[in-house]
């Protein structure tokens, strides 16, 4: 793999991993009315999904970024598949004070990757 790709694709991965795994978490919230069971049930296949993104992103990624950068990339990742299914899912935007937490997270980051 060039190196190139392993700088690369581990963020896509885990990109997409975070937008699937976020629907898996959330999405059983728009059928309030089906039973916990089957919720679970629901959510777990989807996070199966997850895992077809995120068990790649990791072993790809290992030869280019720490394990610590590697779980910064999902935490960022994480917290934007929120935004973003929060939005097209509930119509939820982030008030000010989510936006100026999620800034913080994102300025904690940048430490993780500094030298």
């Amino acid at each position: 793999m060039s190196p190139k790709l392993a700088l690369l694709a581990p963020i896509g991965l885990l990109a997409l991993s975070n937008i699937v795994m976020n629907v898996a978490w959330y999405a059983n919230l728009k059928a309030p009315e089906k039973t916990l069971v089957w919720a679970i049930g629901v959510s777990w296949l989807i996070a199966l999904g997850e895992y077809v993104f995120a068990v790649p992103a990791n072993r790809i990624g290992i030869a280019a970024y720490s394990l610590a950068e590697l779980k910064t990339i999902t935490t960022v990742f994480s917290l934007v598949g929120f935004v973003i299914v929060a939005f097209f899912m509930f119509g939820e935007k982030p008030g000010l004070n989510q936006l100026i937490g999620f800034a913080l997270i994102g300025a904690g980051s940048f430490f993780i990757f500094k030298p």
